[in-house]
């Protein structure tokens, strides 16, 4: 096919439509819809239909863009009430969790390497570096997983899956960058630099989240108050601007970081954590803008990613690759989150199984894998290969078990109500809120009519589900337990800081 602007579009259209029709069969096969897509790119890549794609310098500069855009998203999403009981347990695993993971899984692979019946020979500094780049579970995967699945887990343990995927990447991508250093320093970089690094790293890049965060919000204040007080701006448009703005500064943060010395994912991260934690005009459709831009960020990242790899490069590493899989879920995990959380005493060993369980490898170390590529590390065709064969290992031995093993461990709390959805949306600065009650038994007590259940004043009853149908209410509508009303509540005046 000759390569021309229409038909890379062309290419490109039939990509996602493919993907997304058949990524709607995850929902009946149980594999995780990244997965889908990853195996989509893979069929329609040189092995496959013959689209050739391998030029490592563009696909590290979409994933980058790529997961930028779902870490800012991931941290927007992130409640800080949540995460707070939470959060010391969720740095640590983010932290000494992945180092440990790097130092584990390396000398695993570096003693592997010196079998005889292997056909990787890594030296002690490449092993870690590949143990490196698989070092962070993927926020793409766990942020995907958790929010498809309408269940509640016990002993706050998705906000603090969250807040691991979330915050962990930028552990990995430091340690995968010091590592290619050394090697090609000859390994010659002693403990000084490398913690005065990961102190500049991790120091300017969180400071730079929580300024350019607040940044934003001044941003949208300053846009908001431009224009004339009688012109009011239309609802739709000005929530289309000011996502617009968010994005931009998404990149701004990412890259102003990235040039002060600090690291650009912890900052787009944590930016995205103080957005989100703040009053915004036009919240929920902002949130469900960034909800779409994220699934296309990930669509296309999981789809480069397929067409990148070549299946009949994997089969030269396919047995190597399974053994460090393997490992990596029944021993570096485990390992790892049960020395990082022995100080936590409090948290249960079926949690901390659990944890272990959802170390979902995904996009992030793909990503991370093209690095030695660029970088000319020797021996980097062959990290990459493992890297992609060790992660669709990941997303289909844990991606399609993370539900069955909470339940399995007794982890999954049936008592808990899943707020739901109802397709209805309220403007953001009406004094209101929307909110979901699901009746039961003892609530028909007094009867099994609204008039027979007493609401608390500024509550009114909007519509009722039962199952798959939708009922308009009224006061002779006979209730019964199971039901779910859909309740508007008058709120307190907000504050936007008009």
């Amino acid at each position: 096919m000759i390569i021309s602007s229409e038909n890379i579009l062309l290419l490109g259209s039939l990509l996602l439509i493919a993907g997304v029709l058949i990524g709607k069969t995850s929902y009946r096969t149980g594999l995780p819809l990244l997965l889908v897509f990853l195996l989509v790119g893979m069929g329609f890549g040189n092995d496959g239909l013959g689209i050739h794609f391998n030029n490592m310098h563009d696909a590290q500069f979409v994933g980058m863009i790529a997961l930028c855009i779902i870490l800012f998203s991931g941290g927007m999403s992130t409640r800080v009430a949540a995460i707070r009981p939470v959060i010391a347990p969720g740095l640590v695993l983010s932290s000494v969790g992945v180092l440990l993971t790097a130092l584990v899984t390396g000398l695993f692979i570096f003693w592997l390497s010196g079998m005889p019946w292997t056909n990787i020979h890594f030296s002690l500094l490449p092993s870690l570096l590949l143990a490196a780049t698989m070092s962070s579970t993927d926020s793409a995967s766990v942020f995907g997983i958790l929010g498809s699945q309408k269940v509640a887990l016990r002993h706050n343990l998705r906000p603090m899956l969250e807040l691991e995927s979330g915050s962990n990447d930028p552990m990995a991508y430091m340690l995968t960058l010091i590592l290619i250093e050394a090697i090609t320093l000859g390994g010659s970089m002693s403990a000084g630099p490398i913690i005065a690094q990961l102190l500049l790293q991790f120091g300017v890049g969180g400071a730079m989240g929580a300024v350019m965060g607040y940044f934003t919000r001044w941003l949208i204040k300053c846009y908001r108050r431009l224009g004339s007080a009688a012109s009011r701006e239309d609802a739709g448009q000005a929530t289309a601007m000011i996502s617009i703005l968010i994005l931009g500064s998404i990149f701004l943060t990412y890259t102003s970081t990235t040039n002060l010395g600090g690291n650009g994912y912890l900052a787009v991260y944590i930016g995205g954590i103080a957005l989100g934690n703040s009053t915004l005009p036009h919240h929920r459709s902002i949130a469900k803008f960034m909800d779409g831009l994220t699934w296309l960020a990930q669509i296309v990242v999981f789809l480069m990613l397929g067409l990148l790899v070549n299946p009949h490069e994997m089969l030269s590493v396919a047995a190597v690759s399974f053994l460090i899989g393997i490992f990596m879920i029944a021993v570096g995990r485990p390992a790892s989150v049960f020395l990082s959380l022995l100080p936590f005493r409090k948290i249960d060993l079926r949690t901390k199984s659990f944890v272990s369980w959802v170390g979902l490898r995904g996009a992030a170390p793909i990503i991370f894998a093209t690095y030695p590529v660029v970088a000319d590390v020797p021996g980097a065709s062959q990290i990459f290969n493992i890297v992609f064969f060790v992660t669709l290992i990941s997303l289909v031995v844990q991606g399609t078990t993370v539900i069955a093993a909470a339940r399995k461990l007794r982890l999954i709390d049936n008592s808990a109500q899943q707020e739901e959805d109802f397709g209805v949306e309220l403007d953001e600065e009406l004094p209101t809120s929307l909110h979901t009650m699901v009746l039961r038994e003892s609530d028909l007590t007094k009867g099994n009519t609204l008039s027979d259940i007493a609401l608390p004043q500024g509550q009114l009853v909007m519509m009722i589900r039962r199952g798959d149908r939708y009922i308009v209410p009224n006061g002779k509508r006979k209730l019964s337990a199971g039901d779910t009303l859909l309740i508007i509540k008058e709120d307190a005046s907000r504050d936007y800081d008009d």
